[in-house]
């Protein structure tokens, strides 16, 4: 039995509806859809309609109205949901849901973006250095984790269209892939590059200068795979011809 698990970061769940989200969803069938920036209440959000098609949903919204948010739409019922890191500041804009089932845990997380300005890129790595001690408690735990969604950095080279000219953008900050470098070495594979190794693989592209058109894209989304559940790995793609975002859908497999 496969478990097929997508992740996707909408720029507004209500915007996605509108452009076609939920005719794709019913063709692409996963078990659990994860969301990041819904930037919508779990009151504007039409739970019904994502029902109708075999989910449960789960949503943790931002206090501020219309930014953030996450969640997690399930065919099956988790045993448990947890909304939230337990960290106040970060719990307020809505960056972190899980869903357990049985001894497997997944996680819907948007990390926060420094592009806008130093306050933000501050905040943004303070949530990276809480980040890690965060894991480390729940991976004791949980250890057989899938922590997927919108990470906001580009790991090498490889991941973005101009490593050169963008050195000094956040996003592909040395200390961020610093982190991400770090975090991996917590025992997590990056499940898209076990399976590919080509360049000119991208997640996220610029509204402006036609980027998506002519790919000139940065791969910041990821399902990252704890150790003792990377050998059950089957599958990891990039979705990149739908579009309702900026984004483009992510998706891995696991043999369950």
């Amino acid at each position: 039995m496969k478990l097929k698990i997508i992740s996707y970061n909408l720029n507004g769940i209500r915007a996605a509806i509108r452009k076609g989200l939920l005719d794709w969803l019913k063709l692409e069938n996963p078990d659990v859809f994860l969301v990041q920036e819904t930037k919508a209440r779990p009151e504007h959000i039409d739970r019904e309609a994502f029902a109708s098609l075999g989910y449960h949903g789960y949503v943790h919204s931002a206090e501020k109205p219309g930014y953030s948010g996450v969640a997690i739409f399930s065919k099956m019922e988790p045993d448990r949901i947890v909304c939230g890191s337990g960290m106040e500041k970060y719990d307020r804009e809505g960056r972190i849901c899980r869903a357990d089932y049985g001894d497997i845990s997944i996680l819907s997380t948007y990390f926060p973006s420094g592009s806008s300005g130093d306050l933000r890129q501050d905040f943004k790595m303070d949530f990276l250095s809480d980040f890690i001690p965060f894991v480390k408690e729940l991976k004791k735990e949980r250890p057989k984790l899938v922590i997927s969604g919108d990470y906001n950095i580009c790991h090498k080279p490889i991941d973005i269209h101009n490593p050169v000219s963008n050195k000094n953008s956040s996003g592909f900050l040395p200390e961020e892939r610093e982190w991400l470098t770090e975090f991996l070495a917590l025992g997590f594979e990056d499940s898209f590059r076990t399976f590919h190794s080509e360049p000119d693989q991208y997640t996220w592209w610029t509204y402006r200068f036609g980027a998506r058109k002519k790919n000139l894209g940065w791969r910041i989304d990821y399902h990252m795979v704890s150790e003792m559940l990377a050998s059950q790995m089957s599958r990891a793609e990039i979705l990149s011809d739908v579009y309702h975002s900026d984004h483009c859908p992510i998706l891995l497999e696991l043999n369950n």
